[in-house]
């Protein structure tokens, strides 16, 4: 008999978890995760789910996703203790008919709600979702250290910062060409963060929140993972120049466009530019 807790999703999320926090990515409560599930994902373990699903309102509609299922890590719950007890720390939801609001089908079961971001991980599904034909079903979130150590020194527009990671490690340009969105300091938790990011990954698969972290997307767990991991590593590499007194050489205009044509991707132009 198939149980949950051994599912694809479930597993997928314990090993996501995990990682991250032994990046040093997720520290304490930090970061959240969603994937969207499709029906004949969640269809077997219909058994494991609640008798009386617990309803919770979204503070606004998102008729866009109505019936869709996810799986998303809670609030307040620590990346390192998923994988101790995936129950109380995931959450199985599905969005209601309507697309204002929410039953809780499984997980969290000493109480609570889905992470605090869940406005922000909807509204980019959403936009995701139509850039991608369906293909992105993750949303990621996490504290990555470099990404935000470069927030400060870094002007914050999308093609400097960009250009700055392509530099920084010749496979970025290959991994991201569409490059990197920014969106200025907001107060986390909101709808406004939500609508800023949402906005950004309609033209990037990765978006900066300044001094706080970073939001990726991918069609899987470990698509999302890498393009974040990627780009941290590059970030890694971009601090660890500065700290030896800043580049003497790099890779120029010229040859990210030659990259680019060797691995048949489009880059960002503003980026290629600088």
């Amino acid at each position: 008999m198939q149980h949950i807790i051994s599912s694809w999703f479930v597993q997928g999320m314990v090993k996501a978890t995990s990682d991250m926090w032994l990046k040093g990515w997720d520290e304490r409560n930090g970061g959240n995760i969603s994937l969207r599930l499709l029906p004949e994902d969640i269809a077997p373990y219909q058994k494991d789910f609640y008798a009386e699903p617990r309803y919770e309102a979204l503070s606004q509609a998102m008729p866009q996703l109505a019936n869709h299922y996810f799986i998303v890590t809670g609030s307040g719950k620590f990346f390192r203790n998923v994988q101790l007890n995936p129950a109380e720390n995931l959450v199985v939801l599905q969005v209601n008919g309507e697309g204002s609001g929410y039953r809780i089908l499984w997980g969290l079961d000493k109480g609570g709600l889905p992470t605090s971001e869940l406005a922000a991980h909807f509204q980019s599904h959403i936009v995701r979702m139509g850039v991608s034909a369906g293909k992105d079903r993750v949303i990621m979130h996490c504290h990555a250290t470099n990404l935000i150590a470069l927030s400060y020194v870094l002007e914050l527009k999308n093609e400097v910062f960009t250009r700055e990671l392509w530099e920084g490690s010749t496979e970025c340009l290959v991994v991201f060409p569409d490059g990197v969105g920014i969106v200025p300091w907001m107060v986390p938790g909101t709808d406004g963060i939500g609508v800023s990011t949402a906005e950004q990954m309609q033209h990037h698969p990765l978006v900066l929140w300044p001094f706080h972290g970073i939001f990726g997307t991918g069609p899987t767990l470990d698509d999302a993972f890498g393009l974040i991991d990627t780009a941290e590593k590059s970030a890694e590499i971009m601090v660890k120049v500065r700290s030896m007194g800043g580049k003497k050489q790099t890779i120029s205009s010229e040859e990210l466009v030659a990259l680019a044509k060797r691995f048949g991707v489009t880059p960002m132009a503003s980026a290629v530019k600088l």
